[in-house]
């Protein structure tokens, strides 16, 4: 039986709960950066079915241990959620009172006391209201940080609500959008992997079962139970990958003979949309970060010679969960054994260099970086000239164009057909009638623009690649 890996949020049903978005700005994130980096956290709270109603930040030279946040601005934070914003002292299960506040026994024994300097900190929002109305207040909190297991308890004690680091909301968005076994499978051993280090012991302390054959020896505590089955069930979960993976690989040699065209780049940036404009495919296409996580190959359309391979990826993120990218490797292997990668920009977001590095970080990390590439500037149809003038002068090799657009789509297949197939070319070809064969052959492998029956045979006027047509001429010279 699998673990328990469900959603904390499932609780809500069809409500959509309100949030309130923390920050620490650190010493080396400019004010845009940080404006930036909250935007889509909101977005992302959003896609999870959220509605972020505010936001509660500040300047740190580094995350309060056990708090995050300075104690003024925790009461702050628990004006917005309605909780105490004081983290009592924690009690063991059938052990005496702590004193320091903000730690607990056997939870991030690497992390240092508090030190009782006096807090620099400042508001990043000075003069901003305070605590929304009561019938306004948030439900859930969303933390721009990855938390230990003791933040976050901290936080929830302080605020009364659930509480969220970015990988979690990662987490939980991945969840619901994972639509295959294998997807799903991926998606849990992340979880699980974010789960392990946050069990802790219930009220009942740390009471054994029995151990050993016969009930000897001193077993495990339900603690050390749980974390073992978590282990147990990790490893059963990448051994049926592992059988998953092998049959991905042989897909993939058996299309190593044909030309396959990647596209890769930061979620929601169009991928889907445009994978669907090349190959007339349903792919499921959503406003929403995360929409694809399952790799779809479909052919380019309308069909060419040979076939070329178009394949969709699972977006790219900052901050991108290291285990969600260990768990999608398979995936992401669909990207480093293409010919061709298209990285795909949105031209419209002011954080598109950005994004651009966060793609190629990632590739990086997954030793695709080697593989020849083209950078897409999508839905240039929402910036005005000027704003193309700019990418044009920033990104001169680019290719700017909107996946709503059929005739950039069109000029975009052009290109995909010329780097693999060599340049169209228009070209007239006279096929006897003895010779219809070849005639089958021009209307699979070429565009006919002209098509005139004569006494005879058949004159055509097509329009192909370089290529196809010698093979096509030679076909016709040899008979």
């Amino acid at each position: 039986m699998a673990f328990d890996t469900g959603s904390r949020l499932a609780k809500f049903g069809d409500e959509r709960p309100t949030a309130v978005v923390i920050a620490v700005q650190l010493p080396n994130v400019t004010d845009a950066e940080l404006e930036s980096s909250l935007e889509e956290l909101e977005r992302l709270a959003t896609t999870l079915g959220l509605d972020p109603i505010g936001r509660v930040t500040q300047r740190r030279s580094g995350l309060a241990t056990g708090i995050v946040m300075g104690e003024g601005k925790l009461v702050e934070l628990a004006g917005w959620t309605g909780g105490t914003g004081v983290v009592e002292a924690y009690q063991k299960p059938g052990g005496a009172q702590k004193k320091d506040r903000g730690r607990e026994d056997g939870d991030d024994e690497d992390e240092e006391e508090e030190d009782d300097e006096e807090d620099t900190s400042t508001d990043l929002d000075d003069g901003a209201p305070g605590a929304p109305p009561k019938d306004a207040r948030a439900k859930v909190v969303l933390v721009d940080h990855d938390l230990t297991p003791t933040q976050q308890r901290n936080l929830e004690k302080a605020t009364g609500v659930d509480v969220l680091d970015r990988t979690s909301v990662i987490l939980e968005i991945f969840q619901r959008h994972a639509k295959t076994r294998e997807a799903r499978m991926q998606v849990e051993v992340a979880r699980l992997r974010y789960l392990a280090p946050r069990l802790r012991e219930g009220s009942g302390g740390g009471d054994r079962v029995r151990g050993g054959i016969g009930g000897k020896g001193a077993g495990e505590t339900s603690l050390e139970l749980d974390r073992r089955r978590i282990r147990d069930r990790i490893a059963e979960i990448r051994h049926e990958l592992s059988q998953i993976e092998g049959g991905a690989k042989t897909r993939r040699t058996r299309r190593s003979d044909l030309p396959t065209v990647a596209l890769v780049g930061y979620t929601n940036a169009g991928k889907s949309s445009l994978m669907r404009a090349l190959t007339g495919s349903d792919v499921y296409v959503a406003d929403k970060l995360f929409a694809t996580l399952d790799t779809t190959v479909r052919r380019l359309q309308p069909p060419t010679e040979p076939p070329i391979l178009i394949t969709d990826t699972v977006g790219f993120i900052k901050k991108l969960p290291h285990d969600l990218v260990a768990s999608f490797r398979s995936t992401l292997d669909e990207a480093g054994s293409a010919d061709l990668l298209l990285h795909v920009i949105d031209a419209a977001d002011a954080a598109h260099a950005d994004q651009l590095a966060v793609t190629r970080e990632v590739l990086r990390e997954i030793e695709a970086d080697e593989v020849p590439s083209w950078l897409l500037l999508n839905k240039i149809d929402r910036v005005d000239e000027v704003g193309r003038t700019q990418l044009r002068a920033k990104y001169p090799n680019a290719v700017q164009l909107s996946a709503k657009d059929k005739l950039d789509v069109a000029s975009l297949r052009e290109l995909l057909i010329e780097h693999f197939a060599g340049k169209l070319e228009e070209a007239e070809l006279s096929v006897p009638y003895a010779m219809q064969k070849i005639a089958h052959l021009i209307h699979e492998r070429t565009t006919v623009l002209v098509e005139e029956h004569g006494d005879e045979g058949t004159r055509f006027v097509v329009r192909a690649p370089s290529r196809v047509l010698e093979d096509l001429r030679s076909q016709l010279a040899a008979n």
